[in-house]
């Protein structure tokens, strides 16, 4: 596979933000992606949800019968990333109070 300029993957956050809807972001992830890549990022934010309600690792792991890497993996990147998780965990929480 070549590879990807900075602008390609520039476009691609550019159609995500412009999305609308729900629907629209199900639809589009669903062309963009396999079932197996939506369910594994569903995961992945489950877990992110978990770790920050404060669940441990061995509580997750029999909730979602992922590897203790993967959920340290997660927890990783809660903790050090770039701080997409806290940002949507955070907008998460709002919406909810709504």
């Amino acid at each position: 596979m070549k590879e990807l300029k900075k602008r390609d993957i520039s476009e691609l956050y550019e159609a995500i933000v412009s999305l609308d809807t729900v629907e629209e972001c199900k639809d589009f992830l669903r062309d963009l992606l396999t079932k197996t890549e939506i369910n594994e990022a569903a995961m992945r934010w489950k877990v992110a949800r978990l770790l920050n309600e404060g669940m441990t690792y061995i509580e997750i792991e029999k909730i979602t019968g992922l590897s203790s890497t993967t959920v340290a993996r997660v927890h990783k990147w809660l903790k050090k990333g770039k701080g997409g998780y806290k940002e949507m965990l955070k907008n998460n929480a709002q919406n909810k109070d709504k």
